[in-house]
């Protein structure tokens, strides 16, 4: 009867974390988009400058700062280009998250951009949302881990019983 109750205690925790995890997305979705669009920002004037001198190319601008011979022109190459390739993975992970929900969790619990991440987890407002979403995850959490619990608490009740037939063969007694 306690296993029973503990049984539905972790449900429960599961299903409220799982309910969790659409906000978190959302949210983790905001702060990448919010990124982009700051650097995209920042960006406009070096865009601006390829598209007037080098037919668009970022790539050809940054190597023509990276051929100069003026030492701080150099070295700007070095930020356009660290700029650009943040903007490019900004817009990678923008399109990543416009996937279908189960692709988005997949994405950002493997592959996030991981300062965004330890950003939305420091700054994570809990809520308890009712939409289908958050109503799936949460159910689908509570049902994995409840059936995970059944499966260690069978696969351990088994291990006791071999163990305690083992010993009766033997001629011991189970205690």
């Amino acid at each position: 009867m306690l296993i029973d109750y503990l049984r539905l205690i972790l449900f429960a925790a599961a299903l409220l974390a799982g309910v969790q995890l659409p906000g978190f997305i959302d949210q983790y979705a905001k702060r990448v988009s919010a990124h982009q669009i700051e650097v995209a920002i920042d960006f406009r004037a070096f865009q601006e400058t390829a598209d007037r001198y080098f037919g668009g190319s970022v790539e050809a601008l940054i190597a023509h700062h990276a051929a100069s011979t003026d030492p701080p022109f150099r070295d700007e190459a070095v930020a356009i280009r660290t700029m650009y390739q943040r903007l490019l993975a900004l817009r990678a992970e923008l399109a990543a998250l416009r996937a279908p929900l189960i692709a988005q969790l997949l994405h950002v619990a493997l592959r996030p951009d991981r300062e965004i991440l330890a950003e939305t987890r420091a700054a994570y407002s809990y809520t308890v949302p009712l939409n289908p979403s958050a109503i799936a995850c949460g159910i689908a959490a509570g049902t994995l881990v409840a059936l995970g619990i059944e499966a260690l608490f069978r696969g351990i009740w088994r291990l006791l019983r071999s163990a305690t037939r083992s010993r009766v063969y033997v001629g011991e007694s189970p205690r």
